[in-house]
Parts: C-alpha cells; sequence; structure tokens
C-alpha cells in the first residue's frame, strides 16, 4: 500500500527530531510516494522512539555480536578483553560510521552525506550484504517490479559498512 509522498515540511521534521538527512534518492522517492504496510517504516506516523528503533537496528545488531559472538574487525585496533569496554568501543566506532536509514525490513541506504547511486544494504547483525547497487536495482529485486537496474561499475562504496559486506 502507498500514501502520497512526504512534503518538504514533514521531511524537516523527521530529519531534525532524528538527527539525520535522507539521501538524495530515498529522499526523491519518499517524495513521490510513501509505502506503507508490515516491514515499511511509516514515517508521516513514526513516534520518535520508534524511529530510533528503527535507526539503531544496525547498531544493535553488531554491538550484539560484539558481546556474544566475539566479532571484531581489525581496523578497531586489539579488542579489548572486557566485553563492557569492547562493547563501549565498539559503539563509539559505530558512531563513526554512516547513518544508515531504513527501507523495508532489515534493507538500508546510507543518510546524507551518500553516494549517488547509493547501495542497498541489507543487515542482519554482521551478516551485511549488499540488497542492491541502488534504490531502483533493490526495488526491481525485492519486489520483482522490472529487470535490475545495476551501478555500473558496482555498488559505491560506504565507509564501514562496504567493508562488512564485501569482508574487506
Amino acid at each position: 500500500m502507498v500514501e502520497p509522498g512526504l512534503h518538504d515540511s514533514e521531511f524537516e521534521r523527521i530529519e531534525s527530531s532524528l538527527g539525520f538527512l535522507f539521501g538524495d534518492e530515498h529522499r526523491a522517492l519518499l517524495a513521490e510516494v510513501l509505502p506503507v504496510g508490515e516491514n515499511w517504516p511509516h514515517w508521516r506516523r513514526l513516534s520518535v522512539a520508534e524511529a530510533q528503533k528503527w535507526l539503531g537496528q544496525p547498531t544493535a545488531g553488531i554491538v550484539f555480536d560484539v558481546r556474544e559472538n566475539d566479532f571484531w574487525p581489525a581496523a578497531w585496533g586489539q579488542r579489548p578483553s572486557d566485553r563492557s569496554v569492547a562493547e563501549d568501543v565498539a559503539r563509539h566506532q559505530l558512531a563513526r560510521a554512516p547513518q544508515l536509514v531504513p527501507i523495508w525490513g532489515h534493507r538500508f541506504v546510507p543518510a546524507a552525506p551518500a553516494p549517488v547511486p547509493s547501495p542497498v544494504f541489507s543487515v542482519w547483525g554482521t551478516d551485511v550484504i549488499y540488497y542492491g547497487d541502488n534504490l531502483l536495482d533493490y526495488v526491481a529485486y525485492e519486489f520483482r517490479t522490472g529487470p535490475r537496474q545495476p551501478t555500473r561499475g558496482g555498488p559505491r562504496r560506504v565507509p564501514f559498512w562496504s567493508d562488512l559486506a564485501e569482508r574487506t
């Protein structure tokens, strides 16, 4: 199901209350049409607490894997032996990574500033994969709306998230 797209004032309210900016492609899509229903963040009606939960999913999943599954990227340096310290360091490192914004379920695009076109990531804990080279490619793939629309040269890189997706 879809509703009319978001107006500039709605974007301003959402972005100012949540502290991020929609990427250009995501914003253009949501200005045209607002998908609603199960697994879609209903940006027009989400409370700040609900939106923060959506926005916090990638960090929460990675912190869980740091705490419970000994996940630790080499780029973060030596892992602290104390799990609570490791969790604090992980949260600090994740705060430096680009913010991901939910599209549908556990599919995310980077917030602005973001590469254009922006890749779509599937993020489930530390299981991060490219789910579309760009928003049109993602929609075609996920919802079978037509042929895939890959980005020439593959998906654009997004710090940290592309490293996980590429396992580098």
